[in-house]
């Protein structure tokens, strides 16, 4: 039996489809590809990568004589992008809110990464349950199309602060809690342990380029934000905190925080951080898109018209990004030049942090805000990246093999025998030129083909 036809079905099926199917009866070859293997190795060329069951088989190896055979001359094969800060349920097309909070619409949510090649995602917070803790299974056990799901239920903020509620409209107890004493704080995150939280989230700063008129609000006091990381340790759950300045950062990683999840955007990280970062093993996730999506399509009108972006955008934010009057706005808003300093700031910090040796993740807030598309957004951080200064190669191994790593999974975020077949083949040679992981031919999610990267429906 050919691979055409194998497989001649799968490529004219709905997305629904594919994951209904179960993975692959008999191996699959991978021929001739240009392999990045996730680790930050060289690439390799000319590989064959033999998958089963789910699962990677052999790399470098012959395939054995029953394999089905794909031929990926001239394309690159690379893990699965892995998220680790996103968010779902919080946006539709240009509204935030907790009516948003849908199966249906973290469900479409999980399929847009998926296509894009992200197939698993960190959700770091404002999720309701019990309907995260049921999709996060059921992603776990592959019963929905999408990427996989991970993330912080509740998560923790400060009365009448942060994560404020005025952007997402109808933000209630049920989706952040806000403790005002340490007790309280404590018992916030037993409820979350209770429902099995993966991490727990923090937002301590004043969210002083986040606020609508340059507002800010109240930080979170240091004996809350020390009982709840104290609380998680003992429950043996790490911490994610939201930042923005330097001197929070400092203090709460000094608190015991594992997982700063943002970059550092006010002035330049010092030593201190660096060596405090280093001894406590603390990761990092730059976020470089965040502050970029506030002004890009404002500043790039003609990315509305590139189908890859294209394809991730709601026809009603569509409708929003193509007038005039609201990209006239966004650009003389004063939240875009701060943003543009932030994002300077934040990719000089990531570099930094970078040479130290300090462990960085990937992420990009997507999911939080309108213009943070989930799939596109990822795409971005990866070139973003690579324009702090970091290597392609580089770039691509923090959105994979680190990625896994700082969600310690050992399962996926690189090629090597007994790991999942979560994998992603583009065309070209992003190691060379970042651009080309836009480039998607291919998802394969637990062996099966999955998608051929995102499509621009009639009604975009």
């Amino acid at each position: 039996m050919t691979f055409r036809s194998a497989f001649a079905g799968l490529l004219l099926a709905t997305p629904a489809t594919f994951l209904a199917l179960p993975a692959q009866a008999e191996p699959v070859a991978f021929d001739h590809a240009r392999l990045i293997d996730g680790t930050g190795d060289p690439v390799g060329e000319n590989v064959t990568v033999v998958i089963n069951d789910g699962r990677i088989v052999s790399v470098g190896s012959p395939a054995p004589a029953e394999a089905e055979h794909v031929d990926l001359s001239g394309k690159t094969l690379l893990p699965a992008l892995i998220s680790d800060h996103s968010h779902v349920g919080i946006i539709k097309g240009t509204s935030g809110g907790s009516d948003n909070y849908t199966r249906e619409n973290i469900l479409a949510a999980l399929k847009k990464y998926s296509d894009y090649g992200v197939l698993t995602v960190t959700s770091l917070g404002l999720n309701r349950s019990p309907l995260f803790d049921d999709l996060r299974k059921e992603q776990h056990a592959g019963k929905n199309p999408g990427a996989d799901l991970f993330g912080v239920d509740q998560g923790i903020g400060v009365p009448n602060g942060a994560p404020p509620a005025a952007m997402v409209k109808g933000l209630g107890p049920d989706q952040v809690y806000r403790p005002s004493t340490p007790q309280e704080a404590r018992q916030d995150v037993d409820r979350m342990i209770a429902e099995h939280t993966d991490l727990v989230k923090l937002w301590v700063d004043d969210f002083r380029n986040g606020v609508p008129n340059g507002k800010t609000l109240p930080k979170m006091s240091p004996d809350i934000y020390r009982a709840v990381i104290d609380e998680a340790h003992e429950h043996n759950t790490r911490v994610a905190v939201h930042i923005h300045d330097l001197d929070i950062a400092k203090a709460v990683v000094d608190a015991g925080a594992n997982i700063l999840a943002h970059g550092v955007r006010d002035v330049s990280v010092d030593q201190a951080l660096i060596t405090a970062m280093k001894a406590r093993g603390v990761w990092y996730i730059a976020t470089l898109d965040l502050d970029e999506a506030n002004y890009l399509f404002a500043e790039h009108p003609d990315l509305l018209n590139v189908p890859f972006v294209a394809a991730a955008i709601d026809p009603v934010l569509r409708a929003q990004l193509s007038n005039a009057e609201w990209r006239q706005k966004t650009v003389a808003n004063p939240l875009t030049a701060a943003s543009h300093k932030a994002v300077v700031m934040n990719q000089k910090n990531l570099l930094a942090l970078y040479q130290a040796g300090v462990k960085i993740g990937f992420g990009t807030d997507s999911g939080a805000a309108p213009t943070r598309l989930p799939g596109f957004a990822e795409h971005r951080e990866l070139a973003l990246t690579v324009e702090a200064g970091l290597t392609p190669l580089e770039a691509i191994h923090l959105a994979t093999e680190n990625a896994a790593d700082l969600l310690e999974l050992d399962d996926r975020g690189v090629i090597q025998p007994g790991r999942r077949a979560d994998l992603l083949v583009v065309r070209g040679a992003p190691d060379q030129t970042i651009a080309d992981i836009d480039q998607v031919d291919q998802v394969w999610q637990r062996g099966v083909l999955v998608s051929h990267g995102p499509v621009l429906h009639s009604d975009n």
